[in-house]
Parts: structure tokens; C-alpha cells; sequence
């Protein structure tokens, strides 16, 4: 055993036979590489049905060695065979610097990158949509399996802590609608049709919009980042084992969460524009509070305001689905952590955008305008 690996030539009926024996292994290869390669008889197969052992070093030597002598290696048993099928696909010759690319072709190949990407992201979240939908059938079916602690916390990160910066945010941008449309309208002489563009642009499209975007970057990224960690540290992994469902405990206290509390947030940021809007007419244009509150009740429709309140959940649960998608899709580093939650965000905003702009034209063919 642990024979020092060696060969021997033998003639046959059939041609050259190199017959190797002893351990084809790093610790006991010897100089057989130095001796291979001062051999210069002929050579038409390589028996290796007599060695011990072989190893990477060894399969790399009589690879090598069987290539320059177009010689047949044969012998081995099933392991030595998938040792050397992988050091002949391993045997590929490497470039010092990558071949240049022209610059259309590098712009084509990212485009159908970003393209792929797109596809398989599109299909995993209208799964991972299907599978919230199925955890939350599983949940109406057994009330006990409801987490309503989890939910009621999440409802005070996601609506009470937010009432802030989306109150501050929303009087400003009402103030700028105000402003920016007075400034317009005084063109024509029609300040006072400022009130109508502040009432109606408020509750049908930017106090929902707006609001969806904090909470996608608030909110969703806070669910990307969590379950992210969650996963990196196999957090989740021990919650299946111990018979947990991670949809159930993790993200459908979040989507309900964000579902419930978006037309809140969203009737509340519109108001609190509103209020901003009101403000700047009565320093900027001379038109009381009373005056402004009148003139809104005459010139904005109900309809604005069922406008509003049918996007705001549609927008929540496409915020919570890629927030908690992206935290579920997170492998291997801590790099993908940040990665995923900067990819909740944007996937979140973008397709809220994309779907304002379905409702947009979906109420305008109902009437609602």
C-alpha cells in the first residue's frame, strides 16, 4: 500500500501500453510528471487498472500526459472516472484579459440582462403574490393561526410612526401645488381656481401617490431588510423546522398591515396637503380658510375621494408583496441584504407609478373624472 506511483511499458497485440501502478496521489507522485515527460517512446494506451489511489494531481498528470500523445486512458473505476471527466472539463484555456466586446454589442447583451431579470422577477412576485393569497385563505380557514399581536404592531410602525413624515411632507407639497398654481393662473385671472387644482389633485392622485411612495421607502425597505437578516441567519430555515409557516407569521402581518393602514395614511396625507394648500391661499391669494372649505365642497366630486381610497390598498399590498418577496430572495452575504432592499424599493415605486396610470385610465373610461 502507498507504493510510490511508477510505470512500465508493455507491448501488445494491439499497440503501446503504458501500465501506471503505485499511488497516483500529491504525497507520493514523486518525479513521475519529470520521468512522463523524458518518455519518448510510443504510446497508444494508458492502463491504470493497478493503481492504489489517485488524486486531482495525479488525474492532471496523465490527463496532461495522454493529450500530448493522443493516447487512451483506461483502468479506472467509477470515482477515478468522474475525477478525470472533471479535470478534462477543467482544462480550458484562459485568457490574461477578456476579449473585447463592441460597445453595441455589450449595450444589447445588458438590455437582455435586464430583460431575463425582469421576466424571472415579475413571475417569482406574481408567485409569491399567489402564495400570500394562499396563507391568508389558510388563515381564514384556522382564526387560531392569525397572529394579531404581530399584525397590531405592524400597524403602529407602519401607520402611527409614519403619521410624521408623511404629514410634513404632504402640507409642503400642497403648499408647492398651490403656489406653483397660482403663479399660472394669475396669467388668466383665475386665481381662484387654484382651490379646485389643490381639492382635486390632492385627494385623486398625490396624497395617495405621494403616500405610497414614503411607505415604500419607509416600509417596504424596513420588510426587505428584516427578512432579509432573517434568512441570512437561517432564522427562517429554524421556523419551518419547528413547523412555522414563514408566510403566515412574517409576511402576512405585514401585508395586512400596510393593506389596512395606506387609505388612513392616504386620506390623512390629502387632507393635511389640503390644509397646506389652504394656508398659502389665504397668505399668498387673500382667500379665507371658510372661503377655501366651500369652494371644495362645490368643485371636488365624491368620486375623487373613492378614487383615492380604491388605489391606496392595491398600492399597500404591492409595497408589503416586494418588500417581504425581496427579503425572501436574499442568499449567501450580508451584500445581499442591501441589494434586495434597495431592489424592494425601486420594484415598489415603479410599479405603483405603473398602476396609477392604469387606474388613471380605468376611472376615466368608468366616469369618474
Amino acid at each position: 500500500m502507498n507504493a510510490q506511483a511508477a510505470f512500465t511499458h508493455e507491448r501488445a497485440g494491439d499497440g503501446d501500453i503504458l501500465r501506471f501502478s503505485g499511488n497516483l496521489s500529491l504525497a507520493r507522485i514523486g518525479d513521475l510528471p519529470e520521468r512522463l515527460r523524458a518518455y519518448s517512446g510510443p504510446v497508444d494506451r494508458l492502463d491504470l487498472s493497478d493503481i492504489e489511489r489517485i488524486d486531482t494531481v495525479g488525474a492532471w498528470v496523465v490527463h496532461r500526459f495522454a493529450i500530448e500523445h493522443d493516447a487512451k486512458i483506461e483502468g479506472l473505476d467509477a470515482d477515478g472516472e468522474h475525477l478525470l471527466a472533471q479535470v478534462k472539463a477543467a482544462d480550458q484555456n484562459v485568457s490574461m484579459r477578456p476579449a473585447h466586446v463592441g460597445s453595441f454589442t455589450r449595450v444589447l447583451g445588458e438590455i437582455g440582462q435586464a430583460t431575463s431579470i425582469a421576466l424571472k422577477t415579475t413571475v417569482g412576485l406574481l408567485g409569491f403574490m399567489g402564495a400570500t393569497v394562499i396563507a391568508l385563505g389558510t388563515v381564514i380557514r384556522h382564526p387560531s393561526r392569525f397572529r394579531f399581536n404581530a399584525t397590531v404592531q405592524r400597524f403602529e410602525v407602519v401607520g402611527v410612526s409614519a403619521l410624521g413624515i408623511i404629514g410634513l411632507m404632504s402640507f409642503l407639497i400642497g403648499i408647492v401645488i398651490a403656489q406653483q398654481g397660482a403663479v399660472q393662473l394669475r396669467q388668466f385671472g383665475a386665481e381662484v381656481f387654484t382651490i379646485n387644482l389643490v381639492g382635486r389633485l390632492t385627494l385623486r392622485e398625490l396624497g395617495v401617490l405621494m403616500t405610497a411612495i414614503m411607505v415604500a421607502g419607509r416600509s417596504g425597505s424596513a420588510f426587505a431588510a428584516q427578512i432579509g437578516t432573517m434568512k441570512l441567519t437561517e432564522e427562517i430555515d429554524a421556523m419551518r423546522t419547528i413547523g412555522v409557516s414563514p408566510m403566515e407569521a412574517l409576511v402576512l402581518p405585514r401585508t395586512l398591515a400596510v393593506v389596512l393602514m395606506m387609505p388612513l395614511l392616504g386620506f390623512y396625507a390629502s387632507l393635511i396637503a389640503m390644509i397646506g394648500g389652504c394656508l398659502l391661499c389665504w397668505v399668498s391669494l387673500g382667500i379665507p380658510p371658510v372661503t377655501f372649505i366651500q369652494r371644495i365642497r362645490e368643485v371636488v366630486p365624491i368620486t375623487d375621494l373613492y378614487v383615492g381610497l380604491v388605489k391606496a390598498p392595491v398600492f399597500g399590498a404591492i409595497i408589503a408583496i416586494a418588500g417581504c418577496f425581496q427579503g425572501m430572495m436574499v442568499e449567501s452575504d450580508a451584500e445581499q441584504v442591501g441589494l434586495r432592499t434597495t431592489s424592494a424599493v425601486v420594484q415598489a415605486i415603479f410599479l405603483v407609478i405603473v398602476l396609477d396610470a392604469f387606474f388613471a385610465v380605468f376611472f376615466t373610461w368608468l366616469g369618474w373624472t
